[in-house]
Order: structure tokens, then C-alpha cells, then sequence
């Protein structure tokens, strides 16, 4: 589940680097994997995979855009401008999918955000104190 979950919170997190040109050939296979996992997840029908494929592909563009006019302009936004940016496209998606998703689906999809922005945040902030602890400790003498 914890694996699903993580797939799902790639795919719906609309990373920037997802489809970097470095990307291997076979990202086409993990988007479609990644989709079918949600599908399964959310319930959704055949009519429905295609237009929640489409709404969080313009989501990642719109994401992916947003980061390259930030490096293309040397301008490096701060934290509360990127949650504001965040929220808004959140919001955005969620608007869209309320269109074609039900009551129920939308609300499992809300959960399934919620699930990997704490995944997320627990990754990082683990990092950041294992980062933090071995910067403090001094090394071992060398003879």
C-alpha cells in the first residue's frame, strides 16, 4: 500500500523532473502504471481514466512551466511563495476533477494528497535531521 501510495503521490505531485529529457524510455510505462494504480485506487470508470489523466497532465505542465520560468529568470521563490503556488494548483486540480470524479472519488483522491504531502514531509524532515545529526558529530580519529 505504502508503494502505491508513493506512486501515486509521483505521479500526482507533478515532480518537475518527471519528464526531464534524462528520463528513461520507459517513463511511458511507469505514467501508465502510475495512472492505472489511481485508477484502481479512486474506482474510476473507462470513461473517467482519460479525463483525470488529462487534468493531472496539465497539472504537472502548468507545475513544470512554473519551475522553468523561476530558473529561466534567475529568481529563486521563497517558501511561502511555492506553498502559495502549491495550494492554488492544488485547488485548481481539485476544481477540475470535481467534474468528473464523484463525491466519493473526490474525497479518496483528497485523502490520497493528503497521504503523500505527509509522506513527503516525513521523508524530508528525516533527511534534514539525519543531515543535521551527522554534521554535528565530530569524526573518528584517524592513526
Amino acid at each position: 500500500m505504502k508503494a502505491t501510495v508513493l506512486t501515486l503521490a509521483l505521479l500526482c505531485a507533478g515532480a518537475a523532473y518527471a519528464e526531464s529529457p534524462a528520463a528513461p524510455p520507459a517513463h511511458g510505462a511507469d505514467v501508465a502504471s502510475h495512472m492505472q494504480d489511481l485508477a484502481t485506487l479512486l474506482d474510476l470508470n473507462d470513461s473517467q481514466k482519460p479525463q483525470v489523466q488529462t487534468i493531472l497532465e496539465e497539472q504537472h505542465a502548468k507545475m513544470k512551466q512554473s519551475f522553468e520560468q523561476a530558473k529561466a529568470s534567475g529568481t529563486h521563490p521563497d517558501w511561502q511563495q511555492m506553498k502559495a503556488l502549491h495550494e492554488q494548483m492544488q485547488q485548481e486540480t481539485l476544481q477540475k476533477l470535481s467534474t468528473v470524479l464523484s463525491a466519493t472519488q473526490l474525497k479518496k483522491f483528497q485523502i490520497l494528497q493528503q497521504h503523500m504531502h505527509q509522506m513527503h514531509h516525513s521523508m524530508n524532515h528525516g533527511e534534514m535531521n539525519h543531515g543535521a545529526t551527522g554534521a554535528s558529530q565530530t569524526p573518528p580519529a584517524q592513526n
